[in-house]
């Protein structure tokens, strides 16, 4: 078994549920017959503090790439969807009908810019948030 250090035991921590979280406590305090309480208030409000880093953050590093208008070209921008995503013809046609939609959601700043080019060079509106 592979030893974590603490920074990756903080990484695993920071991406479960709080459901998660209190059931690993839960099961942590039986395993080796301890209890949390007097952490408690630390950990609630280190939590929070880092909580909230921890989503603003997340707004910095996750976009959403949102069709505004298929334009001229709708059949181009209908591909290039299908490249983006992995829709078939007719779920990609309906989402280029019905905008505005999100094409990508919560993907890396980078991967939402060269999505947005593409779809900008197939002639539609883009917009990234």
């Amino acid at each position: 078994m592979v030893a974590l250090t603490q920074d990756e035991l903080l990484a695993e921590f920071e991406n479960m549920s709080l459901i998660q979280l209190a059931e690993f406590v839960k099961a942590f305090e039986e395993k080796f017959d301890v209890t949390a309480a007097a952490a408690a208030p630390v950990v609630v409000a280190g939590g929070a503090a880092g909580g909230a880093a921890a989503e603003a953050a997340e707004e910095k590093d996750e976009f959403d790439v949102i069709l505004t208008g298929a334009g001229d070209k709708k059949i181009q921008v209908i591909k290039v969807v299908r490249e983006l995503t992995s829709l078939g013809l007719k779920e990609a046609k309906d989402l280029v009908d019905g905008t505005p939609k999100p094409v990508l959601e919560k993907v890396a700043k980078d991967a939402a810019e060269k999505a947005a080019e593409a779809l900008k060079g197939a002639g539609a509106s883009v917009e990234v948030k």
